[in-house]
């Protein structure tokens, strides 16, 4: 018998957690010492219900513990929004961030296969407004709070993007100052806008050897020592080798500057320190940088960081962790399936039929009736 048959596809798409590492971690931590009910592996299975369905708020997610199915799966016939809500409070991020990287690692071992050349990564960071009654902690301006989770994306091609990093921090932290924390691999390509200009960290990139493409701001003072020649019929409007900055205030190393017209006829001045690539392709590099927006506006969208289920500082990194699991998961069946499907399009698919056997499920990843 086919090992999907009797398998619901929620257990489906939960295989790549890997229970054992997870429990090792949680007695580890101590996390469920005292734990008579609510065990961290139900409260991940919990949660993770709420992102696929977009759960606006415990008591809605308490509710949802009355189908038999969902019991089942959890181990649970109920639980109130209290324990919930206690458990949310309580539960160390660190086992949720393990569980991310741990994802990650298995992604990695497809993107492997397939790759030539340096990998690509793209940073940025999105802010999360809050409500700066209940999130006082969560610094940003007088009259708001707000978190910002810096990312890390890996573009392995247009249809397939995957996070490998991330940092939680208020609002006020400036995305410069994880620039170091975010960058701490010599055989990739790094992608980041202009926020994160600094002079100093260019340089230390560049000394330290890795590569990255950026954009220059338009104050930015620029020094031209030699310019090579670009196609006449091309976006690359020029091609020179620089110094970055004022006298005062400069760059040590030598530079690459490219100006390329962008597809709305606005001119960006792109910044790298990689002389042995093409402009164009150069310039195919910064412009995957969009990524990392639409990965922001697709976490934004189908899963729940709109609403926090708790106040504390705790509490809301657990919510964005899982958040970050769940788009996992929906990429690992992604690769393991060979689908080229939108993962929006798997999101509905797995929430219709999220009870049934599995094989109901992946048997529309195979349909060539489905657009």
């Amino acid at each position: 018998m086919d090992k999907n048959t009797l398998k619901s596809s929620f257990s489906k798409w939960l295989t790549p957690i890997n229970s054992k590492k997870l429990q090792k971690q949680v007695t580890n931590l101590s996390q469920d010492k005292y734990t008579k009910k609510l065990t961290t592996e139900a409260y991940i299975k919990l949660m993770l219900y709420a992102q696929i369905h977009e759960t606006e708020g415990l008591q809605a997610l308490s509710d949802a513990l009355l189908n038999v199915d969902f019991q089942k799966a959890v181990g649970l016939k109920s639980i109130s929004a209290s324990q919930l809500s206690r458990k949310n409070n309580e539960m160390d991020p660190a086992i949720l961030a393990e569980l991310f990287l741990d994802l990650v690692y298995q992604i990695r071992g497809y993107h492997n296969k397939n790759l030539r050349g340096l990998p690509l990564k793209i940073i940025d960071s999105s802010t999360l407004p809050l409500n700066l009654t209940h999130y006082k902690w969560a610094k940003f301006r007088k009259t708001k709070a707000g978190v910002k989770l810096h990312l890390r994306l890996v573009f392995m091609d247009k249809d397939t993007v995957y996070p490998d990093k991330a940092v939680i921090t208020t609002a006020k932290e400036h995305d410069r100052n994880q620039l170091e924390v975010l960058v701490d691999d010599k055989d990739a390509m790094y992608v980041f806008d202009r926020g994160y200009m600094d002079y100093e960290r260019f340089d230390r990139m560049t000394d330290d050897g890795y590569f990255f493409v950026s954009r220059l701001k338009k104050n930015s003072v620029t020094r031209e020592v030699l310019t090579f020649s670009v196609p006449s019929d091309s976006n690359i409007l020029s091609d020179k080798m620089v110094y970055i900055g004022s006298t005062q205030k400069r760059c040590e190393n030598i530079f690459r500057l490219l100006e390329v017209r962008d597809t709305k006829g606005n001119i960006l001045r792109l910044i790298t320190n990689r002389f042995d690539l093409k402009p164009e392709e150069i310039s195919d590099i910064y412009r995957s940088r969009w990524a990392i927006e639409l990965f922001f506006k697709w976490l934004k969208q189908h899963v729940e960081i709109k609403h926090f289920y708790g106040m504390s500082e705790t509490a809301l990194q657990n919510q964005i962790y899982i958040a970050l699991i769940t788009y996992c998961l929906h990429v690992l069946i992604q690769l393991e399936t060979k689908s080229r499907k939108s993962l929006l399009r798997i999101t509905r698919w797995l929430k219709a039929a999220l009870w049934k056997p599995a094989y109901i499920w992946l048997h529309r990843f195979e349909s060539k009736t489905v657009p």
